[in-house]
């Protein structure tokens, strides 16, 4: 398979532009949230003025770390539903900052946007991009990274999270290690180890794990970040495959951000435009 090509974030022309507060009420932001950058972008919109923060949790995640603002948890409803309740809550910006694997729902946030008017913005971190001496191999889906493995090793450290690991569960041949925040639900491959971790982690921490399970080949989401970006150095360092499974493109005309700094631009709420 060839070498991963570097992902950068898709830069469409910006949306139309967040409106002023109003004097009456504040404005209202809703985070669709589950990422590190959405806890940070809702802490900086707690922070300022005039400013009211809502964030989105999916409820998959049944111990959610704590957000700033107000938390609602569960969907919407698809598009219709998450429009309804933009319309219904007054909201004036719409910041879709999920995990870069969440396709249906960016799909539905570019939806409701779309319909309601509401200015909308993705904060998607970049993607991660090989250096020399990585071994990465760039396939489009779970489905394919199972079809990749039988060639590359027998013990796969799994990092694509307890969702969609059904893609492996007909390989009998290699041992897996799955990591996940919580357990994973079957089906799994016959011969699995859980691990329940969540991150960040070390690149020490990781080449000791590689080492303790003898796994020979890594199998990740481009998540991007730092979090749990250590495996990566670590299967460099040990000379080891990774089979990285690249992210689902953004919906076409959709504006996406790198960072929490970009989307208080984006919004007018920087810190030196705040007041």
């Amino acid at each position: 398979m060839p070498p991963l090509s570097p992902q950068p974030p898709q830069l469409p022309p910006p949306s139309e532009p967040v409106p002023p507060p109003s004097p009456s009420r504040p404005r209202h932001v809703l985070v669709l949230g589950g990422t590190a950058e959405a806890r940070r972008l809702a802490a900086a919109l707690a922070d300022r003025p005039g400013v009211r923060v809502t964030t989105s949790l999916a409820g998959r995640t049944t111990r959610p770390r704590a957000v700033a603002g107000e938390l609602r948890t569960g969907g919407f409803g698809g598009a219709e539903g998450l429009a309804g309740w933009l319309r219904a809550h007054q909201v004036d910006a719409l910041v879709d900052a999920t995990h870069p694997f969440a396709e249906s729902v960016t799909a539905h946030a570019a939806r409701a946007a779309a319909a309601t008017g509401v200015p909308a913005v993705v904060l998607r971190r970049p993607g991660w991009r090989p250096v020399p001496g990585d071994r990465w191999y760039d396939v489009p889906s779970l489905a394919r990274a199972a079809e990749a493995l039988p060639g590359l090793g027998d013990r796969v450290f799994l990092t694509t999270g307890r969702l969609g690991l059904a893609a492996f569960a007909h390989l009998t041949d290699q041992h897996f290690l799955v990591r996940s925040v919580e357990r994973p639900d079957p089906p799994l491959p016959p011969h699995t180890d859980v691990l329940l971790a969540r991150g960040p982690f070390t690149v020490a921490g990781e080449r000791d794990l590689l080492r303790a399970h003898r796994v020979d080949v890594l199998v990740t989401k481009d998540s991007g970040g730092g979090a749990t970006a250590a495996k990566l150095t670590a299967t460099r360092e040990l000379g080891l495959p990774v089979v990285v499974v690249r992210r689902p493109p953004l919906p076409a005309g959709v504006t996406a951000v790198p960072d929490v700094a970009a989307v208080l631009r984006w919004a007018a709420l920087a810190p030196e435009e705040a007041g």
